[in-house]
Formats: structure tokens, sequence, C-alpha cells
């Protein structure tokens, strides 16, 4: 069974999206009501999600034709809250050609 990359590329995205924004709400919320439980909580999730994220976008460029420019608007799209939704609405990732998955 082929996985698709794409489809775990985007799925990841939102989640880390999602989980940027709250991690954000959370920070917000540690320093104006001292309660910083969800930070502990969230930066965790946050921080797996994002490697997940970039091990992802490199694993999608090595099987992929993407080239260094594609590469980075994705990466960089990580670094801003939400970015990740923009990742997952964009159709012209998928255009690239898809090589042989290789074991």
């Amino acid at each position: 069974m082929s996985l698709d990359w794409f489809k775990a590329l985007r799925i990841v995205a939102v989640a880390e999206a999602i989980s940027w924004l709250a991690l954000i709400v959370a920070t917000i919320v540690k320093y104006s009501a001292d309660a910083p439980l969800a930070v502990k909580i969230l930066g965790p999730i946050h921080g797996v999600l994002f490697l997940a994220y970039v091990v992802l976008v490199l694993e999608v460029r090595r099987r992929t034709r993407w080239d260094s420019r594609t590469t980075l608007i994705v990466l960089a799209d990580s670094i801003l809250p939400g970015g990740g939704f923009l990742v997952a609405r964009r159709d012209d990732l998928r255009d690239t050609v898809s090589l042989p998955a290789t074991s």
C-alpha cells in the first residue's frame, strides 16, 4: 500500500497550524492570567507536529521534483501562524511529478 505523501503533509500542516495558533493563545493566557499549564501541554505537542511537518516536507521534496524555492516557501509557511492552512490549500504542490517510492 502506497502512502499518499501529499495527503499526509496536508494533514500535518493543518494540525501544526492549529497547534501553533493554540500555543499563541496559551502564551497570551500564561502571561495575562499567570496560567502556564496550557503552554506546558501545547508546547511539546506543537514541537512534535512542527518536526513532523519539516520531515514530511523534506520527504515530499525527495519523492518529487520540488525545486529549492518551493521547498523554502513551504517551510517558511510553517513559521507564519496559520501558515499550514496555506500549504493545505495549495493545489500547485501536487502538480509536480511524483517519483516511484523507494524503500
